[in-house]
């Protein structure tokens, strides 16, 4: 195959969730497990917000695992969330998401490069 470095696994893997010293947690993120693709799960009290930001070209994917909140992005309405459901988010758009529910938010993201159309 072209285009893979040669530490990047060859095969399938199991990933281990690993907490930073910023308390982020990381299942996908590091040199050598993908080319361009992360993932991690967060984890919202009630009233609380990620913060506004963008992947710039990436798309991001979002599976909320527990609890409900809203995605809001740049210039569109606010997207219920709830446990069960998935959001995606274009490359290039701003957004955000927050905890409005009564209990913890938690979700697992994946955020990769979009291919602009054309698949590999």
């Amino acid at each position: 195959m072209t285009g893979l470095r040669a530490d990047r696994p060859t095969r399938a893997c199991v990933l281990q969730l690993t907490v930073g010293a910023d308390g982020r947690r990381t299942l996908l993120g590091g040199p050598g497990l993908a080319e361009g693709m992360r993932s991690g799960v967060v984890s919202l009290e009630p009233g609380h917000a990620v913060g506004r930001h963008s992947t710039r070209s990436r798309e991001e994917l979002i599976v909320v695992l527990e609890g409900s909140g809203e995605l809001v992005v740049e210039g569109g309405d606010a997207l219920p969330l709830a446990a069960g459901s998935g959001a995606y988010v274009p490359p290039e758009q701003e957004h955000d998401v927050a905890n409005t529910g009564t209990g913890p938010l938690r979700y697992v993201y994946v955020v990769a490069p979009a291919f602009g159309g054309q698949r590999p």
